[in-house]
């Protein structure tokens, strides 16, 4: 009696400790958001800590073993005793947290078929056990034994480790799915290895104008069928960037898409995410331009001098719109190219090179034009994320000016002014005389006012520590002769 009693107990505790578990697993699965977490997770444990303790004590209360008995004449021996109320108070208690915890499993069935599996799955395996802790209530036998608990509880395990391997409940888990896919701006589209939709985004969703249930388990193929030349070019599963203008529903849309291949944690293949970018403002932006430059270029046969201070004029207006967003860079643009023009002029540069260089300062950071107002505003350092968005300033900015013939001369500062004269510089990795003249003066004057520059993030620098920097870049950062002409003109004092 005494050795099955102690082995009974233990099967208790676990009981009581069951309810906890699960409702644990639904909340971490299903990333569902408590209002009162700490209320919550109190009335979970409250039942099963009384148990827990009329377990430890029941040799002096009896709360819970009553009028113990054991029957010799069973194929084992079985202990059976009365349900005292500890017992009832715990199983309603199991039963609520339970009931609770598949409410919140259920509401996983609104997502798509993998997660809906593994749900059902979870489910069944947990209800199992739970027929059979209500069997032994109500005194209900299968077999000749009372508590058909043990039994059940194994099978209810059995159909879990099944789910496990069957519905790769460890490799594909869905936790916080709301949080992570339906705030975000950016088109997502999930895809499984036999490229069916699992998974959409309410962005994505109201782009094509669909609900989830017209579009989930559906082939890619069928539901973008509108759009072939997209799936052309994703119809072999790899990782990478295009960018496309797809016309549907009576307007265009401009998207950069990025493909992303998914594997299991033994590394296979189980599907793609398509993360899907509006681009629209930056081509409606490069459509501004080219409209801009084609009806300036109607007007050169005419008056070929008000052209050029027409285009003077728009560049300076760009450069003091950039200065609007970027209000950190304020007078920047202007003390620079006032630089530039200095420094040109002591190394001799040709004066017919003068204006070229003088646009090119002024649209050195026009690239920033497509950069969103958090990053270019950011008060603190970037992170790796943001920077890689700030470092493709200059390739935007040439592929806005590109187009322009009359800017064609000016493109070296805006597109070249991050190149460093041993290479480690930005967009093309260029190093030394291949880096042009006039990106290699600009980058020298672009430092210098950038460092004595305040920002909320950084003091500026005095004058001798930016010397002692120019001086301590030049031949790495900095053409070294470039580097020794202008300290000279810091020196004169013409700087």
């Amino acid at each position: 009696m005494a050795e099955k009693l102690y082995w009974d107990k233990f099967q208790w505790i676990a009981t009581a400790l069951a309810s906890v578990f699960i409702a644990n697993f639904a909340v971490s699965y299903t990333g569902y958001k408590l209002r009162y977490p700490f209320l919550y997770w109190t009335l979970v444990a409250s039942a099963p800590a009384v148990m827990i303790f009329g377990v430890a004590t029941d040799s002096y209360y009896h709360w819970i073993y009553l009028n113990p008995s054991l029957f010799l004449d069973r194929i084992f021996p079985e202990l059976q005793y009365d349900f005292t109320w500890p017992v009832f108070t715990l199983a309603i208690h199991g039963y609520v947290v339970i009931l609770v915890s598949f409410f919140m499993l259920l509401k996983r069935f609104q997502t798509p078929g993998l997660y809906r599996r593994q749900v059902f799955a979870i489910i069944i395996g947990l209800l199992i056990p739970v027929l059979g802790t209500l069997l032994a209530i109500f005194d209900v036998r299968i077999t000749s034994i009372r508590d058909s608990t043990p039994i059940t509880a194994a099978i209810g395990n059995l159909v879990i480790a099944w789910a496990i391997f069957r519905y790769q409940l460890l490799d594909v888990v869905h936790i916080a799915r709301d949080t992570v896919m339906d705030s975000m701006s950016d088109l997502v589209i999930v895809l499984d290895e036999r490229d069916r939709i699992v998974d959409m985004n309410t962005v994505a969703l109201n782009a094509i104008e669909k609900k989830a249930l017209d579009v989930i388990g559906k082939p890619a193929g069928a539901v973008f069928a509108e759009w072939p030349e997209l799936i052309d070019a994703f119809t072999e599963p790899s990782d990478k960037i295009i960018k496309t203008s797809l016309h549907a529903y009576g307007r265009t849309y401009h998207h950069e898409v990025k493909s992303t291949t998914l594997r299991s944690r033994r590394g296979a293949y189980v599907g793609r995410v398509f993360v899907s970018r509006d681009i629209s403002l930056h081509v409606d932006l490069q459509k501004n331009l080219q409209h801009l430059n084609e009806d300036l270029e109607r007007r050169v046969d005419m008056r070929t001098a008000e052209l050029k201070e027409a285009y003077d004029t728009t560049l300076e207006g760009w450069a003091r719109a950039l200065e609007l967003r970027d209000k950190e860079t304020l007078g920047h643009c202007w003390r620079v190219t006032d630089l530039t023009m200095k420094l040109a002029l002591a190394m001799d540069v040709p004066l017919d090179q003068f204006d070229h260089i003088r646009r090119g300062a002024i649209l050195h950071d026009i690239g920033k034009m497509a950069i969103p107002d958090e990053i270019l505003r950011k008060s603190g350092p970037l992170d790796s994320q943001e920077r890689l968005i700030v470092i493709q300033h200059p390739s935007i900015a040439y592929d806005l000016l590109s187009r322009i013939p009359f800017l064609q001369k000016a493109l070296d500062i805006p597109y070249c002014h991050h190149e460093k004269w041993d290479g480690s510089g930005y967009p093309r990795g260029l190093r030394g005389s291949e880096i042009p003249l006039a990106a290699r003066i600009f980058s020298v004057v672009d430092v210098w006012d950038a460092v004595q520059s305040e920002r909320p993030y950084k003091k500026s620098w005095t004058r001798p520590e930016a010397i002692a920097y120019m001086e301590e870049q030049k031949g790495t950062s900095f053409d070294p002769e470039i580097v020794e002409v202008f300290l000279a003109l810091v020196r004169e004092g013409k700087v």
